[in-house]
């Protein structure tokens, strides 16, 4: 098998994984809260990491490069898993999924407008569209197209949505001040995130006591949504020699999710969340088409 045909199969694992992630989210949120969901499935996602580490014999690199960077690795996981996750899930427990998932998609666009200001990077006329059919897309999801009353829009749950787009920006802003291994980095801000959460969760909320369902659906989120899937994507876009090609596939991850929504959760899927995702996507396709060769960040996903 050529190095493209792996390339394009490892990437079409991480999309079809990355499809499974809102109905997981709010499969899991129906057994934990934001804060206990983060906790469990962060610890989890270190220990994946930290196997993968080993497997690979990459756990020599992991002490050299925290102390050659302490702070940075404390703000970074700070940023992600601790902060990102908390808010990402607070938007899923206030929306329906189908309508937290496609909103979470316009961090493309966050990430334009951030790496403008802290980065000084140009926005070019393609960004610009990007931006306003993204959220136009998002104005249509959070509406569900009815422009005369907003009574029923939880605006609180949509701002909680487009701010996490701004703080996974940030996390790969910040990711491009250093050349450190993907997954030894990925690894230290979950190792780093866990301890906390795990005390924050014990002296806040409690040990939750739930079914075996529960456990395996937040252990579900830790592994893939967290961790494992996370390398598959990286692998592709080292071993694809058009990284185009394989940054697009992943668009058709919310379309595959807001299916598996419908059926698993039996969720509506109105039409101003088809049109918003569809503007939101159109956005993202735009922006892709002017990087061409270029690499996209290591990951689009959720």
């Amino acid at each position: 098998m050529t190095n493209e045909r792996k390339a394009i199969g490892f990437a079409l694992i991480a999309v079809l994984l990355w499809s499974t992630v809102a109905t997981a989210f709010k499969i899991t949120l129906s057994y934990f809260t934001p804060l206990q969901m983060l906790s469990v499935a962060a610890t989890v996602s270190a220990l994946v990491l930290g196997g993968l580490l080993a497997w690979q014999q990459g756990f020599k690199s992991v002490r050299t490069t925290f102390l050659a960077h302490p702070w940075y690795f404390l703000l970074l996981g700070a940023i992600n898993p601790m902060v990102y996750y908390l808010v990402l899930f607070e938007a899923y427990a206030r929306l329906p999924a189908s309508q937290a998932q496609p909103l979470n998609y316009t961090w493309a666009i966050a990430l334009t407008l951030m790496a403008a200001v802290f980065l000084k990077q140009r926005i070019r006329k393609r960004d610009w569209t990007a931006c306003v059919l993204g959220y136009l897309g998002v104005l249509f999801i959070a509406t569900q197209g009815n422009f005369s009353d907003f009574s029923d829009t939880n605006w609180t749950g949509v701002g909680l949505a487009l701010l996490s787009t701004f703080l996974w920006a940030s996390y790969w802003i910040l990711n491009t001040r250093h050349k450190s291994d993907p997954l030894v980095s990925l690894f230290l801000c979950f190792l780093l995130a866990s301890p906390p959460l795990v005390v924050a969760t014990f002296f806040l909320e409690g040990i939750p006591s739930v079914p075996w369902q529960g456990w395996v659906a937040v252990s579900y989120v830790g592994v893939f949504e967290m961790g494992i899937t996370f390398v598959f994507w990286l692998k592709a876009m080292r071993l694809a020699t058009n990284t185009s090609t394989i940054s697009n596939l992943i668009f058709i991850s919310p379309f595959i999710s807001l299916v598996l929504l419908s059926v698993i959760l039996d969720e509506h899927i109105g039409l101003a969340t088809i049109g918003g995702l569809a503007c939101i996507v159109t956005g993202l396709l735009i922006q892709q088409w002017r990087r061409r060769e270029s690499s996209p960040p290591p990951a689009l996903e959720k």
